[in-house]
């Protein structure tokens, strides 16, 4: 059994470099979703009009 060090040692280091780059990726798509889900509040805010529908108009 032959035992290299230098190469567990640079498939060590892969595998921390992908799930550092997988976890930067998970953490600005939860940005982005949170940054979504303000602006989709913010507007569902805005549209709010508490005036509409209490009177109706019409004639006979």
């Amino acid at each position: 059994m032959d035992l290299n060090i230098s190469a567990l040692s640079i498939g060590a280091n892969s595998i921390n470099t992908n799930n550092t780059v997988g976890l930067a990726m998970v953490k600005k798509s939860m940005e982005a979703m949170e940054q979504s889900g303000d602006n989709m509040k913010k507007m569902m805010e805005a549209s709010v009009n508490p005036n509409v529908g209490q009177k109706i108009d019409y004639s006979v």
